[in-house]
């Protein structure tokens, strides 16, 4: 069991920075992937990054490359995700998720093979 818990959000504007943080309890964290998704009123949850359990490998969406940063610190329970160059598109609630990983280098964009997920956070960025 897996228990997640978003920080960070808040109002920013256009070209500020943001990191949110997932810290999560239980003592495997380090063997779970982690992936950060957000979600906007009338949209589907989509994938924005994921780093694997060994922080070897990591995924983006197009659209936050080059701007946005999944990290992990195991020792610490933790995963971030600083967001650089924020955009008025990016306003949605984040969520962070874990997935057991079968391997040290495996991440998924797939929503439906995470199985653990934190309650979310609001960023809201103005023009």
């Amino acid at each position: 069991q897996v228990q997640l818990a978003e920080s960070g959000g808040g109002l920013v504007q256009a070209g500020d920075s943001l990191r949110l943080s997932c810290a999560a309890s239980g003592r495997t964290f380090s063997y779970y992937a982690m992936g950060w998704f957000r979600q906007v009123p009338g949209k589907e949850r989509e994938f924005v990054a994921g780093v694997s359990w060994g922080g070897g490998t990591t995924y983006y969406e197009d659209s936050v490359k080059g701007r946005f940063t999944i990290s992990r610190d195991n020792a610490k329970n933790t995963a971030y995700l600083q967001m650089n160059s924020l955009k008025p598109e990016d306003t949605a609630v984040y969520y962070c998720a874990a997935l057991w990983g079968r391997h040290r280098d495996y991440v998924s964009r797939l929503r439906h093979e995470y199985t653990y997920w934190g309650q979310g956070t609001q960023v809201t960025v103005s023009s």
